[in-house]
């Protein structure tokens, strides 16, 4: 059964929030006028809902550290179906009249929810899914992503994958739109042959059909992406197949919260991401400590990423009001927060301009954790910023 809890966010307060895994709606809170009320659709039951509670409890610390007491936030659940995010997000924008969107992780459901919740005048700020579909033609002035087009780390795969002198890889991803983009994203920067192309089911768990495919492909590596519970199921049951190729994967595949479930048979895969718990900077220092120091577990990428939302809705609340829109558009753009990736820069379709970085999988006492082993992409934008006419 659903239900709705209000829960006022003082000190000490956000554990109390960070339990409430149905439809659930928190109030925080100042800024630079009026109050802004932001609605989060994301996934917090169900396959995936590691991702969405991350996400999240990532976005919530930052309102937390903010002090401000004019940020209302509605929490809601969306099961990972695109026609519950469709229905919350028709009820956040019509009967909460939210000013701001955020949360979603999965592209299907970005897909069905931004383009309307833009038409309708409202800001969308993702955390997560950045589909290709939204970053070229489809861009939107209203449309921000924190994170990254969803081509971007996997082609940082492919790149990595040419200097380790691999030549003839196995690639796998789920068949959405996400998963698409992974493999094309990989192709583009990858220069040698593919010994199999394969799409897995959205939410699949059994990968003996798939791994008997790798293991008769003459293959000299492997790529996949799944994320979630899906990368868990595959690293396991390809660890216990015998199968000896090296394995290289986006950080989705590799995050924080699969490694404490996979355990020793993902040490030494290397991955790429924008993010890791060791980039130096003193605000990615901070937010690891006080992440884990409320939450009693690492941050994740997915963590990381709603931690940069928040802080990025923040700093343009300190510049505009919400009510004017191209002065608030503006402030968004500037992007004048202190990022836990360093420094922080928005290309003209409004997707972040980052290093994407070779991290390699290690344990640190009894966690399963990544260390950064090089820079695989610098400065990199991504290529249907050309197709966008902001």
């Amino acid at each position: 059964m659903n239900f709705k809890r209000i829960v006022k966010l003082g000190c000490g307060a956000l554990g109390a929030a960070a339990a409430v895994m149905a439809l659930s709606t928190a109030a925080i809170s100042e800024g630079h006028g009026g109050d802004v009320k932001i609605g989060m659709i994301t996934t917090l039951t169900g396959g995936g809902a590691g991702l969405g509670i991350d996400i999240r409890d990532g976005f919530m610390l930052a309102v937390e550290q903010s002090g401000k007491d004019n940020i209302e936030v509605f929490v809601e659940d969306d099961q990972r179906k695109p026609e519950i995010a469709v229905q919350l997000a028709d009820k956040l924008i019509q009967s909460e009249q939210v000013d701001i969107m955020t949360g979603i992780v999965w592209s299907n459901l970005a897909l069905a929810v931004i383009p309307s919740a833009t038409a309708q005048g409202k800001f969308y700020i993702s955390p997560n899914a950045g589909p290709t579909q939204l970053a070229g033609r489809g861009c939107h002035e209203n449309y921000f992503n924190v994170a990254w087009q969803n081509d971007n780390l996997h082609e940082a795969a492919g790149a990595y994958t040419n200097s380790a002198g691999l030549s003839n890889t196995f690639i796998l991803a789920p068949n959405y739109p996400a998963g698409q983009d992974a493999l094309t994203g990989f192709k583009r920067m990858y220069e040698g042959e593919l010994a199999g192309e394969v799409y897995t089911r959205l939410g699949q768990t059994d990968y003996a059909a798939e791994i008997a495919q790798i293991r008769a492909s003459g293959a000299d590596s492997v790529f996949f992406f799944l994320p979630g519970g899906m990368g868990i199921s595959f690293l396991k049951q390809y660890a216990d197949s015998g199968i000896d190729l090296p394995v290289v994967g986006p950080a989705f595949s590799f995050d924080q919260g699969i490694l404490q479930a996979v355990g020793a048979a993902a040490l030494g895969v290397k991955n790429t991401s924008q993010w890791s718990k060791d980039i130096d900077n003193a605000a990615n220092a901070a937010f690891v400590e006080t992440f884990e120091a409320k939450y009693g577990r690492l941050p994740s990428l997915y963590a990381s990423q709603g931690f940069d939302a928040a802080n990025l809705i923040i700093s343009a609340m300190g510049k505009a009001d919400i009510t004017d829109q191209d002065a608030f558009r503006a402030a968004l753009l500037e992007a004048d927060f202190d990022s836990v990736r360093g420094d922080f820069e928005f290309g003209n379709n409004q997707h972040p301009i980052q290093d994407i970085y070779v991290r390699e999988v290690i344990q640190e006492g009894d966690v399963f954790t990544n260390k950064i082993v090089s820079t695989g992409l610098t400065d990199h934008q991504d290529i249907y910023a050309a197709e966008c006419a902001l």
